[in-house]
């Protein structure tokens, strides 16, 4: 690392001392906060200490590697290579914007680098994964100022660009997980075998996958939702580790079995039971590592348990009664938009301003 930071405290000086090379001086700042840390405070999400943007982004990562690890084993080397299209696509806007305003790269987008390209199907072309990154970040983050000023999950942004504009690609003809031996691995160049995923299985056939499939990621599904155990994990450990409150994930979860419970009994044909809902689509992994975002959700703990009961009647409702089987990112997109609202009115009832005082005061003695 001393060799590093050589090079880099000498690119530096080179940068300084020329100015053209001066309008690159964000991607030398962000490439050694990333190595090196940074002695800046941070304001979004918490002002907490000096590593807060860094510890958060990493254990993000952290709890995201279980899912990542699966969907690697799942579909081959196919996944990394997905992944790394999403952080080449996606750093070209974030450098843009970064190297136009002369401003320093945010380290958050190691986060949505990771989180867009789990929320696509596994067969998805390269060049819409590059194009919806970049939309995500663009329209999603940065139009709005950058990393904490954004109002919409650039990762959620970018998926439902490529879900109005791509709805075959996006919903029908997904490969099943290659399960047993090497997995994906033995499978390279061959011909998937495409099956439907749960939810299209329950809307056209009313057919219920079973438990375990749905668990151990056994059944159709994005990138990252379908190892549903190693979501749980990694949802467990940012609760633990206080990086995101546990009010949005209970809530969201719990409003879900709740609603999917009253659907199912008026209406067993269009509302799925709980446990299949709870397991099925991006649910757990958008209540754990979406809906969780502290930039884009209520801060308030009343809001979080409004947000999170909203954001369940919501899915449930999209889930049955509209014309896309999958209801967690629009809902989650919507939240969003809601959010400075709800916290607005929260704060409004909670901290009522003081009735004025009308009248002469009397003196006193």
């Amino acid at each position: 690392m001393k060799i590093v930071r050589k090079a880099l405290d000498i690119s530096f000086k080179l940068v300084e001392k020329n100015k053209f090379l001066s309008k690159f001086k964000p991607v030398l700042t962000a490439l050694d906060g990333a190595l090196f840390g940074t002695d800046e405070l941070n304001t979004v999400p918490h002002i907490t200490d000096y590593l807060d943007i860094k510890r958060y982004m990493s254990f993000v990562i952290i709890a995201l590697l279980p899912a990542v690890a699966a969907a690697v084993y799942f579909w081959g080397l196919r996944v990394i290579l997905v992944i790394l299209v999403s952080y080449i696509a996606g750093g070209v806007v974030e450098v843009a914007f970064a190297v136009a305003r002369k401003k320093e790269i945010h380290e958050g987008f190691l986060v949505t680098g990771l989180i867009f390209p789990l929320l696509l199907p596994p067969s998805i072309p390269l060049w819409v994964v590059a194009l919806g990154v970049m939309f995500g970040v663009f329209f999603g983050k940065e139009v709005f100022g950058g990393t904490g000023k954004n109002i919409f999950n650039p990762a959620i942004v970018g998926r439902i660009f490529l879900t109005i504009c791509f709805p075959l690609i996006m919903t029908v003809g997904w490969p099943k997980p290659y399960i047993g031996g090497l997995g994906g691995f033995s499978k390279f160049g061959v011909d998937a075998i495409t099956a439907a995923t749960p939810l299209n299985a329950f809307r056209s056939e009313n057919v219920l996958a079973s438990f375990s499939d749905l668990l151990f990621g056994f059944s159709g599904g994005c990138i990252g939702e379908v190892f549903r155990l190693g979501i749980i994990l990694g949802g467990i450990f940012l609760i633990i580790t206080r990086i995101v409150n546990w009010r949005i994930p209970f809530s969201y979860l719990a409003s879900v079995a709740i609603f999917s419970l009253i659907g199912n009994n008026l209406a067993p044909l269009k509302f799925a039971p709980p446990s299949f809902q709870l397991l099925t689509g991006g649910l757990l992994f958008g209540a754990m590592f979406m809906a969780t975002d502290p930039v884009t959700s209520p801060f308030t703990k009343e809001g979080k348990w409004v947000g999170g009961i909203l954001l369940g009647l919501l899915t449930v409702l999209i889930r049955a009664l509209s014309g896309y089987v999958e209801g967690v990112m629009f809902s989650i997109l919507l939240m969003n938009a809601f959010a400075p609202l709800i916290d607005h009115v929260v704060l409004a009832v909670k901290y009522k301003e003081p009735k004025k005082v009308t009248g002469k005061l009397k003196p006193t003695t």
